[in-house]
């Protein structure tokens, strides 16, 4: 019996090694809580002296960004525009060419029939000639 009598009492000295009573338990859990909550706070930030410099950077790559942008926005536009200048160019000049053809066929037609009627006119001349 001594033997376990001596069980008991290490039993007992071992679970109440750390001296954990309730309040201590309660203690260290609360702790702990605080501790998590601590990690996720927002720290102080430490600024970047060179902040403002690369701000300024920043914006003037930005800028430069859309001025390219732009220019090549407005080439593009040109580009279309003088591709569209050529085509009613091109549209005006066969327009003109068919106008010209037709003018052109006016004039032969009304040759022909100017040599047509100089043709006539000679034979009546010629007609009137062998009749006196």
């Amino acid at each position: 019996m001594n033997g376990a009598k001596s069980a008991r009492l290490t039993e007992s000295t071992m679970s109440n090694v750390h001296n954990t009573g309730f309040e201590d338990r309660l203690k260290t859990a609360a702790e702990a809580k605080k501790a998590l909550l601590q990690k996720f706070k927002p720290k102080p930030a430490a600024t970047d002296p060179l902040f403002d410099e690369r701000a300024r950077i920043k914006a003037a790559e930005l800028e430069a960004v859309r001025e390219e942008r732009a220019k090549a926005k407005a080439e593009a536009r040109e580009a279309a525009a003088a591709v569209e200048q050529a085509r009613l160019d091109a549209e005006a000049a066969l327009e003109a060419a068919a106008l010209d053809a037709k003018r052109g066929e006016r004039k032969e037609r009304k040759a022909l029939t100017k040599a047509e009627q100089k043709a006539k006119r000679d034979a009546r001349y010629a007609a009137r000639k062998a009749r006196n």
